[in-house]
């Protein structure tokens, strides 16, 4: 199995399935979000509202419609400051595994992740960068042979020099 980061757009991908870091109502609002919603055309939005929403921490699978991956797993990532940051993090961790728990229960071998709660949500770059790479780890330490390919894909220079160095 592989984890690595590469500086790019998620939209453009060719891997099993992106994670799309959105809101609580999935509603296409943002950042990467929005990107995600206006790459993969109006029906994402469609099926993301069968969900009635996604709390925070947890993921919820779609098809990828006019994206190049098959599958769109959505997460609702903690806002910083929000919440005590034992709970902030914990939840952001969660985001990760949960993304990866889904991805495992539909057999999902490549999945590529933004950087989640780093942007609008204000999460610190570095320290969201560390919790991303050990929930990955954790998981897939106990979950070894559930994944070919785990990718980090960042946006931002800055992103992407802080996961380069962690992976």
């Amino acid at each position: 199995m592989e984890i690595k980061a590469v500086k790019g757009d998620i939209t453009k991908l060719e891997v099993e399935a992106i994670v799309n870091a959105t809101d609580e109502k999935m509603s296409g609002g943002g950042g990467v979000d929005l990107a995600i919603h206006r790459a993969a055309g109006p029906e994402l939005l469609e099926e993301c509202k069968k969900f009635g929403g996604c709390k925070t921490g947890e993921a919820k699978i779609t098809k990828g419609y006019n994206l190049p991956a098959k599958y769109v797993i959505h997460t609702a990532g903690p806002v910083y400051g929000k919440e005590e940051d034992d709970k902030a993090f914990k939840l952001l961790a969660n985001c990760y595994k949960n993304c990866l728990g889904l991805a495992q229960d539909n057999n999902i071998r490549t999945i590529a992740f933004p950087a989640i709660s780093t942007g609008a949500y204000g999460y610190p770059k570095n320290e969201a960068a560390k919790i991303a790479l050990a929930a990955v780890k954790e998981f897939c330490a106990v979950n070894s042979d559930s994944f070919d390919q785990i990718i980090f894909v960042c946006f931002d220079n800055e992103n992407y020099e802080i996961y380069k160095k962690l992976c």
